[in-house]
């Protein structure tokens, strides 16, 4: 890695790696539900365009996808900007004393990502474990450029408004907020460090990104 990264994972340890399962998000439980799940999943299905089923990946998905991955290429969609837009997150990386803040897409700028090529073989099954893990948004089908051409991609944007979206935080609100979020899923600097660890070795640096790390080492190095 060409960069010096500031974020460590010494750092990282200083917080607890997960917490107890701390219990349903209230807000958004009815979302979560079979058949909400199901509702989503069949309505990015009927507006699926033909061939291949690719993924946008801008954040976890891009180092643990959950599901098998036959092809991976770098990609570029415009028009959408990575953004800690999402919230409060108090069960996954956050709790309801800190509260985490999810990584998505906002409208604005362009993100360069992952795309994740998903078998065509069991399809609707990885399909729903996607739908089931990320946040309960209906996603976009969106097109990305990539070394190998032009595609349509499976996007999990947030909101333009409504349920969820807490955007223009600056950058040092949500380093503030996120610093000491731990949730059943892990911790947020952690989440932060393995995207920003992902990203540089893919060669896709996010100036964004790149500095919220830097922000999370300057508070973590102050806690004893």
């Amino acid at each position: 890695m060409s960069r010096q990264l500031k974020l460590t994972r010494e750092l990282v340890s200083k917080l607890p790696a997960t917490i107890t399962d701390p219990g349903p998000i209230a807000d958004i439980a009815h979302l979560q539900t079979d058949e909400a799940i199901a509702e989503r999943m069949a309505a990015a299905l009927a507006a699926r365009p033909a061939g291949d089923v690719w993924v946008f990946a801008f954040g976890s998905l891009i180092w643990n996808p959950g599901v098998p991955v036959a092809e991976r290429r770098n990609a570029r969609m415009k028009g959408w900007q990575r953004s800690f837009c999402l919230g409060p997150d108090t069960r996954y990386r956050g709790n309801p004393d800190n509260p985490g803040l999810m990584l998505s897409l906002e409208q604005g700028g362009q993100c360069d990502g992952v795309a994740l090529r998903l078998p065509n073989e069991d399809l609707d099954s990885m399909l729903l474990l996607l739908f089931t893990r990320e946040p309960p948004i209906p996603p976009v089908w969106r097109k990305a450029q990539t070394e190998g051409g032009p595609i349509s991609v499976l996007a999990f944007v947030a909101p333009e408004e409504g349920f969820g979206y807490v955007g223009e935080l600056s950058l040092d609100e949500i380093a503030t907020q996120i610093t000491h979020a731990v949730g059943m899923f892990g911790n947020m600097p952690d989440y932060v460090l393995n995207t920003v660890e992902q990203l540089e070795a893919a060669k896709l640096h996010d100036p964004m990104m790149w500095e919220l790390q830097a922000l999370l080492a300057q508070r973590l190095e102050a806690l004893p």
